[in-house]
């Protein structure tokens, strides 16, 4: 026997949630059982989602393991690379013309 059934039974809140949505579209003159009816599709149509949901979910995460472990045994083939900083020389050219400018007008001023 397998530990799981196949055709598991919906959770009480998504009974609620489908029962919620079939009376807030309901139409006048709509029997009891009709509305049961719209429920019962819209119950199976939210336990398709989250089964779905459920499966990606998975896929996602068999990725992530599969793409994590790629990246361990890259880290450890490629060598390391060296990062070197240049400093830039715009920002000292800009501050000594400031600094000249300042000079100038105070001399002249």
């Amino acid at each position: 026997m397998s530990r799981y059934s196949k055709n598991q039974k919906p959770s009480s809140e998504t009974k609620d949630e489908a029962m919620k949505i079939a009376k807030g579209t309901q139409k006048p003159g709509q029997t009891k059982e009709q509305t049961k009816l719209i429920a019962q599709g819209i119950q199976k149509g939210i336990d398709q989602y989250k089964k779905k949901q459920k499966v990606k979910a998975r896929e996602l995460d068999r990725n992530l393991k599969a793409s994590k472990s790629q990246s361990d045994d890259d880290r450890q083939i490629e060598p390391e690379i060296q990062i070197v900083y240049r400093l830039p020389w715009l920002p000292w050219l800009l501050l000594a013309i400031s600094w000249l400018c300042a000079g100038i007008y105070i001399f002249l001023a």
